[in-house]
């Protein structure tokens, strides 16, 4: 018993960290997702290929960061199972 409970203070500090990590992502996601408006505007109303440049390349923040957001909260979500299920043997 006394692992389990070791493993289960490890992993509840784990998620709180990747917790933490999606939020903090998540805010820095929305940051991107404006740059990228305001990117897309002054690429249309200009018409310049400088500004269509930078259009796809704050595009290509917003889905990287889109993705970071997604796979943090899967690596959370597979430890929150792990947990659930080793609490169970405790009971």
């Amino acid at each position: 018993m006394r692992r389990i409970e070791k493993r289960l203070f490890a992993m509840n500090d784990e998620i709180a960290a990747l917790r933490r990590d999606e939020r903090l992502a998540a805010e820095e996601l929305i940051f991107h997702q404006h740059l990228h408006d305001d990117a897309n505007r002054d690429a249309l109303t200009s018409d310049s290929p400088l500004d269509r440049a930078d259009a796809r390349e704050t595009g290509a923040d917003v889905a990287r960061f889109e993705r970071h957001v997604a796979e943090l909260a899967q690596r959370r979500e597979r430890l929150e199972v792990e947990r659930d299920r080793l609490l169970k043997k405790l009971t």
